[in-house]
């Protein structure tokens, strides 16, 4: 009786040891169909379309990338488009231009390109026409045409067309494959292509080779689409503003970025003239495709001086009640170094060196400092070395002039006031935005988060800021900048009654290639300013590159600044600081 006992306790404990099996290998086939089905099944059904002709080998599919609305609300500004593409076997082609008149009639077709196709009657698969809809497909199928072969296609799409082209980059071919170019599609290549290489392989098949993959619980492969930080409402002003400029001062290129100052988010950024990714392969100037402010170097004139001031009384070397005696000009390294007007203006405060825009002034703050100490605010400042903001081919300025504190006079004297040294606009915006900060360099970043095929939403991480000026020193000189914007800066006609903003203008020469500068009257114009200037929300960059008719910025790019700061503080309803 004990030994039947104990064989039958023997058979329970297997059975169930064989049902708990059996339902693991249920839940397991249950959760590779629902990734096959639902998650995947749009790329499944796309596939099984069109595998009764060879497909190219560089099908993929690819992760969307999104802007972000003020709300929070995801819009795609890039996204894979399905649709179909025409190709024919040209030896089965009876009469060409029969069948080039008929398909034609439904949809534009290249003639030359056909006729050529259809002639080379040894070739089985020639392509004559792509991003067609399914209406399209239908009518074209209807015709049952001999030789003509319909496949379903994959296309990337870009609904805003030009807006944030520069950030977003395009999909083009290195080689026999398809992969991001410029912007964010290369920067974020191997997150973005998903491949579609698994699709033909037996589910069940599947199941036993990637168990592991089934029961993960957070299922994160690193492929996926991207959240940005570009606000498209935003972008879209910037643009518009940029517009203004180039249709109004002609400036060979222009550029702009909104950053929180705090966070380093780009909430916009642009360069004019732009390009629509979606017809990339008509642009004449390939130079369009450049990020102007990641990816070029200026020397930027007077916005550096606020950050002279800044280490002049960080480092304890001047204050705000300091005074200095302006000549007009003056003599280093056996170079005569001026102001803008070549006035001498006598014994000046501190203030007026930010309100007249003096460079004897910022001079005067650098030798007073002592040149070692300059240079070490500059590096500091994250100058000559690059931001880390996630987009391609990030320049780092160039500090060489200075060497390590110990080079010619003359370099620190123009380095105070923007010239000799050359920057990343980004590197300057960061920089800037320290003063905004409270003396802490922000990380700027385009994306925010990355989400998985999963469904699963992680940020991305962001390197914490580093602070490069006391408290104090970044507040005082806010304060000092709040003065030129209010009372100095088109002689106060910009001022803002609810409002407090900080600004600064910088009207550079431009380096000529053989040395020295270009002639007079040719300059970069750059401003940048942030609001409320006590909490800033927003800081804003604006430059143009050799704009005609007006020779300083505050005539070109103030009004610009002032239309952008105001649609900022309506859209997203700031509160007055004063």
């Amino acid at each position: 009786m004990g030994k039947s006992t104990k064989s039958s306790s023997s058979m329970v404990f297997r059975s169930r040891v064989l049902c708990a099996f059996f339902i693991l290998l249920a839940l397991l086939i249950i959760a590779r169909l629902y990734f096959v089905q639902i998650v995947h099944g749009e790329s499944y059904a796309a596939q099984a379309q069109s595998q009764y002709v060879e497909q190219n080998s560089d099908q993929e599919s690819r992760g969307t990338i999104f802007f972000t609305k003020r709300d929070g609300t995801l819009v795609a500004a890039a996204v894979m488009q399905s649709g179909w593409r025409i190709a024919i076997n040209p030896s089965q082609i009876l009469d060409a231009h029969a069948a080039y008149a008929a398909m034609n009639a439904v949809t534009p077709i290249d003639e030359g390109k056909f006729m050529d196709a259809a002639s080379k009657k040894k070739d089985p698969y020639e392509e004559v026409a792509f991003r067609l809809d399914d209406a399209t497909e239908a009518k074209i199928a209807a015709l049952k045409l001999s030789g003509v072969i319909l496949v379903h296609d994959q296309w990337r799409n870009y609904p805003g067309g030009n807006l944030a082209s520069q950030i977003l980059g395009f999909i083009s071919y290195r080689g026999n494959t398809r992969v991001g170019m410029y912007g964010l599609e290369r920067q974020y290549q191997n997150t973005l292509s998903i491949s579609n290489n698994g699709l033909f392989i037996n589910p069940f098949a599947e199941i036993f080779s990637n168990i592991s993959d089934a029961v993960k619980v957070d299922p994160t492969d690193g492929k996926g689409s991207i959240i940005t930080t570009i606000e498209p409402a935003v972008q879209t002003q910037l643009e518009k503003v940029l517009n203004n400029v180039m249709d109004q001062y002609t400036p060979d290129f222009d550029g702009g970025i909104v950053m929180d100052p705090h966070t380093g988010a780009i909430i916009a950024m642009a360069g004019m003239p732009s390009f629509d990714p979606n017809t990339f392969n008509t642009v004449d100037n390939p130079t369009v495709f450049q990020d102007k402010l990641v990816e070029g170097r200026y020397e930027l004139g007077s916005i550096m001086k606020p950050l002279t001031m800044a280490a002049g009384i960080d480092s304890g070397a001047i204050t705000t009640a300091t005074t200095y005696n302006d000549t007009g000009c003056i003599i280093r390294s056996g170079k005569r170094v001026c102001d803008f007007d070549f006035v001498p203006r006598g014994v000046i405060p501190m203030q007026e060196i930010l309100n007249q825009s003096l460079n004897l002034g910022a001079t005067f703050v650098a030798d007073t400092m002592g040149h070692p100490t300059q240079t070490k605010y500059v590096h500091a400042y994250g100058f000559g070395s690059t931001t880390g903001i996630d987009l391609p081919n990030e320049v780092m300025g160039d500090l060489s002039p200075l060497g390590n504190g110990n080079g010619p006079d003359v370099n620190y004297a123009t380095a105070s006031f923007g010239q000799g040294v050359s920057v990343s606009p980004i590197e300057m915006a960061r920089a800037l935005a320290s003063l905004a900060n409270g003396g802490v360099l922000p990380s700027p970043h385009v994306v925010s988060a990355v989400q998985y095929q999963s469904g699963i939403i992680r940020a991305v991480p962001i390197a914490p800021g580093v602070r490069v000026l006391a408290t104090s020193s970044a507040e005082t000189v806010t304060n000092m900048l709040i003065q030129v914007y209010d009372k100095a800066l088109m002689k106060g006609t910009l001022k803002q009654e609810h409002y407090s903003i900080a600004a600064k203008t910088g009207t550079a020469q431009i380096p000529a290639k053989g040395g020295g500068y270009l002639p007079p009257g040719t300059y970069l114009h750059s401003f940048f300013g942030y609001f409320p200037a006590h909490d800033p929300k927003f800081i804003i960059f604006l430059f143009a590159f050799k704009p005609h008719g007006q020779e300083y910025a505050s005539a070109t790019l103030a009004n610009p600044f002032l239309n952008m700061a105001q649609f900022l503080i309506n859209y997203y309803n700031l509160p007055p600081d004063r």
